[in-house]
């Protein structure tokens, strides 16, 4: 009898266990959220690190609810994919370069035109607080966090001096974006593709004699190893857009949305970018800690570079406006911004 009385009263607790879970509302069980992260870089590059703090902040805020796995390198898909990966919701967040697909990001292309940008702090917030008017069809299919724009990009040779436009004729250059191709024509390179993780083989074996890379950039792909010179300042930035899979943002309870729209935005694409700039300093130690030797382009030669471009960046806005684009306001406003 007392073992039946036993059993019955633990019973009873058990049930009364059970129906409090089920009184008790779902936001208190403290549901965790996994978010899948896509990129193309490698682990030791800023955007890797940066989505890995991204994850520890989001963790922290959200008490353990909302965490972020990364798959750096391109393992969720090649560099031209990161976007779709996205838009179709094998990953969460995604972070892509726009040069990478020709031809379909064409406004946010702006910002690579030579010359528009200096540094990537003012570059970066003024495109996230531009997108909303301009950059929206776009990135139609998924949620726009902000953008990250780099410093411009250097060109990085394995043997050639570069002295006049002259010098350049001839040489094959590794570029990351149609826009980059078309300033290394407009001063008398040949621009080949190469993705960027194979750029120190084909410098090395000579299939390219140089690359256009931030200095960042260079440092992570350990462009010194093959490097001898490294040219001032940088003519293109790049643009990497830092996207949402719209349904992996809705199904998060709206104080976990809260959270990352609290972490993204244009305040947080400048602090990005400040990070970059950063970077560029410590890649810039990088490459002579390796004995490249970091040239800045005379002056006379600078200014011969912005005339041979100019048509580049005219012919660009104005294949734009005839599909009804407003380019040239974007690219004012750009410029307005501080970024030039």
């Amino acid at each position: 009898m007392k073992r039946f009385q036993a059993f019955y009263s633990a019973a009873l607790v058990t049930l009364g266990s059970i129906a409090l879970l089920a009184s008790t509302p779902a936001s208190a069980q403290a549901q965790t959220f996994e978010l899948k992260a896509t990129h193309f870089l490698p682990p030791n590059h800023s955007f890797h690190k940066e989505l890995v703090r991204w994850g520890e902040e989001l963790s922290k805020k959200s008490n353990g609810r909302l965490t972020i796995k990364v798959f750096p390198s391109g393992q969720m898909g090649p560099t031209p994919r990161q976007f779709d990966l996205v838009r179709t919701g094998v990953a969460d967040i995604g972070v892509g370069l726009t040069g990478a697909t020709p031809g379909r990001f064409p406004m946010t292309e702006i910002s690579n035109l030579p010359f528009a940008v200096t540094d990537s702090a003012t570059a970066s917030k003024a495109m996230t607080e531009l997108a909303p008017k301009y950059l929206a069809q776009e990135y139609t299919g998924v949620k726009l966090l902000q953008f990250a724009i780099t410093s411009p990009l250097k060109f990085h040779m394995t043997k050639a001096k570069l002295n006049t436009l002259a010098d350049f004729k001839g040489l094959r250059i590794r570029y990351a974006g149609e826009l980059f191709a078309e300033s290394i024509k407009a001063f008398g390179g040949t621009p080949v593709a190469v993705p960027p993780g194979e750029v120190v083989d084909a410098m090395g074996k000579g299939t390219v004699d140089g690359a256009m890379f931030p200095h960042e950039g260079a440092q992570s792909f350990q462009v010194g190893t093959v490097a001898k010179f490294s040219y001032e300042p940088g003519i293109n930035a790049a643009s990497f857009f830092w996207i949402m899979n719209p349904a992996s943002y809705e199904k998060l309870p709206a104080d976990l949305r809260a959270l990352i729209d609290q972490t993204t935005g244009p305040a947080n694409a400048e602090r990005i970018g400040k990070i970059l700039d950063d970077a560029e300093v410590e890649g810039r130690a990088y490459l002579t800690s390796k004995g490249v030797q970091v040239v800045t382009f005379p002056d006379a030669l600078q200014r011969e570079m912005k005339v041979a471009v100019k048509p580049i960046i005219d012919t660009t806005i104005g294949k734009l406006e005839a599909k009804g684009q407003p380019a040239r306001q974007l690219y004012d406003a750009l410029l307005k911004s501080g970024t030039h």
